[in-house]
């Protein structure tokens, strides 16, 4: 017959076994915080949620008449020095036409630096019907010191908007991207001439 525990006994065992607990609850947590951003990001690709554009393989196959004005913002966060502005401010396409924009952006720094664009669309609910065929945001861009880089954004307006009643009085879409920088193992290297005198 063994001895009745201690409650010295007790208290270490309720430790451990809430000790466990926590522990279990800590693991949990992180794993779900990694599988979030996927989750996340799947979740706005596929519905358009906040403003995230849809990508496409081609084309609609027919084009309304009916048009809307598509504006263009760009934005380099913090710790990044590029110059990034699109060619044009705002053109006005067709439903269901495909339209190319050119952005321009310059590496300012005396070094290579690797940055990539984020992207969304205002309204956010329009996001669901912006579809991009090509986009310079799609990939990482690996800029030398000073050097100036000419990019394009290949998109149209999903002619199913018009079967939103929420969007019958679209007028105006505003595409805006953030260029990030990445971290890389580049060295600085000397600072050029041009890098100082480069002008969008």
């Amino acid at each position: 017959m063994t001895a009745p525990a201690s409650p010295q006994d007790r208290k270490l065992r309720r430790d451990m076994i809430v000790a466990a607990s926590c522990g279990a609850v800590v693991a949990l947590m992180v794993g779900a915080s990694y599988a979030a951003v996927p989750l996340y990001n799947w979740f706005c690709k596929e519905t358009g949620f906040g403003g995230t554009t849809q990508v496409a393989e081609k084309a609609p196959d027919h084009i309304l008449e009916r048009t809307v004005a598509v504006r263009f913002d760009s934005n380099v966060a913090p710790g990044l020095p590029w110059k990034f502005l699109p060619e044009q401010n705002e053109i006005r396409v067709r439903i269901g036409e495909v339209a190319t924009v050119h952005y321009k952006v310059v590496n300012e720094a005396a070094r290579e630096i690797t940055a990539q664009a984020s992207y969304n669309v205002a309204p956010p609910q329009v996001g669901s019907y912006f579809a991009k065929i090509n986009c310079f945001c799609f990939t990482q861009q690996t800029l030398k010191a000073g050097e100036t880089r000419e990019m394009a954004v290949v998109f149209y307006v999903d002619p199913a908007i018009i079967k939103d009643r929420d969007q019958n009085d679209l007028n105006t879409i505003t595409l805006s991207y953030t260029f990030y920088r990445l971290p890389d193992g580049s060295r600085p290297v000397a600072e050029t001439p041009d890098s100082k005198s480069s002008k969008l």
